[in-house]
């Protein structure tokens, strides 16, 4: 028996980049930054580790239209390895991690730098509560 599960809980380091592969179906790619749990002794060295992460179908475009860089956000999903040639010719091999499930831990910021609660600014529409949320319903 083997298993393969990975869970994560991190901030995305940039917006989420979402794309449609040549047989229709989307796919949404991310990076997020993992805080080390002992923190280095070395200042020199990173103090979070960085992974990347591709999302399928319903749950890319939840995090193409939720997600952005600074966001909170969980990931359950598995280890991918993947080869690859790239354009010098160089065979390369890099691990991701396909999410089965995203969540978004914390709120949007809100973009016109406002401290106050209330803004007279326009605002995008909130992502669904944990509630509303079916990953599986059809749009």
């Amino acid at each position: 028996m083997s298993l393969n599960r990975v869970i994560l809980i991190g901030r995305m380091v940039r917006d989420p980049e979402l794309r449609t592969t040549t047989t229709g179906k989307n796919v949404c790619e991310f990076s997020i930054a993992v805080d080390k749990r002992i923190k280095p002794r070395d200042a020199s060295e990173p103090t979070a580790d960085f992974f990347r992460i591709k999302a399928w179908s319903q749950t890319a475009d939840y995090v193409s239209n939720y997600g952005s860089k600074g966001r909170l956000v969980s990931v359950d999903g598995r280890l991918e390895t993947r080869r690859f040639t790239d354009k010098d010719g160089n065979n390369r091999e890099i691990v991701e991690v396909v999410a089965d499930n995203v969540n978004l831990l914390d709120r949007a910021r809100d973009d016109a730098g406002s401290s106050s609660s209330s803004s007279s600014a326009p605002r995008s529409t909130p992502p669904p509560s944990a509630e509303e949320y079916d990953p599986f319903a059809d749009e």
